[in-house]
């Protein structure tokens, strides 16, 4: 059998479950599904399945027409049946709501999502003209309330960096398995704080994607484009110490590739690498909650208190947009803009005696 790589195997499992949640929609939805599939990714589509299957749940309860149908029969027509007043009851609904008898709540930002993947939704069939009415693009976005940047101060990313080569702090069973996994967890959590990747990015990662000839990582960013980041001296001898060790390892077919693997041999995945920085990061702070992108925050803000370039902060970070950069970073552009006070000197000085 061929061997994928990450990327590949990734789509491929989500083509997958598409499939399957695609069982669970109104037939027509797979018109949609093909029509987006030129311009999104495979795990785009599968949070837009996972979205819609919520709506038409909530439909299938609460409409008395829908409540009489199978959800896989009904109708592209009935979307021209729907008001701006059905698709704010919905998101009424998605604050609080079961399933299979587990309880759901959705902040803003989990309405505002959902509202983006109808408004997608709908504007797919009124824009090919097979449906008259469009509603979802007369309901106003959640307001948004930005929250803190969490990251981690320099003095704790030297304390996270210890305790990765000492665990001290850890817990008798975490210690087990200490000694076999620290100079791997060590590369990765240098890697993530010395590069600012994404963890898909990191375990996405094959051996020959490392170039120590011109220290740099080839990288797939979320739109699938490929792209060279450069790594400093601590990223690079945290990688050759890691691939000293993984050349005594015989991974299992499948794996041979993948630069990362667990103790089962086997690449590691986004789950596994959440779980080692929390391991971590938990011996470091207890008010923080530190994951992978709050590393990768970290590298940010690291990256424009030396630099000052928002924008080579975006480029590095891979951000489409600058705007999002300066987002995530405006605490920054305060003090920056703070520190302009006293840079410009109109007068000089004099001392009165």
């Amino acid at each position: 059998m061929k061997e994928h790589n990450y990327h590949e195997q990734t789509n491929i499992n989500n083509a997958v479950k598409l499939r399957d949640k695609m069982k669970e929609l109104p037939a027509f939805c797979g018109d949609f599904f093909r029509g987006i599939e030129p311009t999104t990714s495979s795990r785009t589509r599968i949070a837009y399945a996972y979205d819609l299957g919520i709506f038409f749940r909530f439909l299938h309860e609460t409409n008395s027409v829908c409540a009489k149908m199978n959800i896989r029969d009904i109708p592209l027509s009935f979307l021209d049946m729907l008001t701006p007043l059905d698709i704010e009851e919905y998101l009424e609904y998605l604050k609080y709501y079961t399933k299979d008898g587990q309880e759901y709540t959705n902040d803003e930002r989990g309405k505002a999502r959902k509202l983006a993947s109808l408004k997608t939704f709908y504007n797919y069939f009124y824009k090919k003209q097979m449906i008259e009415k469009n509603p979802a693009a007369l309901v106003d976005m959640p307001k948004i309330h930005q929250k803190n940047i969490i990251r981690l101060d320099a003095d704790e990313v030297v304390q996270l960096l210890d305790e990765v080569e000492q665990g001290d702090n850890l817990t008798k069973s975490q210690q087990n398995f200490h000694n076999k996994t620290k100079t791997r967890d060590l590369a990765i959590l240098t890697l993530l704080l010395g590069t600012g990747i994404r963890v898909s990015e990191c375990v996405g990662l094959d051996i020959d994607d490392v170039d120590f000839k011109n220290d740099g990582i080839k990288i797939r960013r979320k739109g699938g484009n490929e792209v060279i980041i450069y790594f400093g001296q601590e990223v690079e001898l945290a990688l050759l110490n890691y691939l000293e060790e993984r050349e005594e390892i015989q991974p299992l077919e499948g794996h041979q590739n993948a630069l990362f693997l667990s103790l089962q041999k086997k690449r590691l995945t986004v789950r596994s690498v959440e779980n080692l920085v929390k391991k971590y990061s938990q011996t470091v702070t207890q008010l923080k909650h530190i994951t992978p992108h709050k590393l990768r925050s970290t590298y940010g803000t690291a990256l424009y208190r030396e630099t000052g370039d928002i924008y080579l902060v975006a480029d590095v970070l891979g951000h489409k947009d600058v705007n999002t950069t300066k987002k995530h970073y405006a605490a920054l552009e305060e003090e920056r803009r703070r520190s302009a006070a006293n840079a410009v000197r109109l007068r000089e000085q004099t001392e009165d005696f």
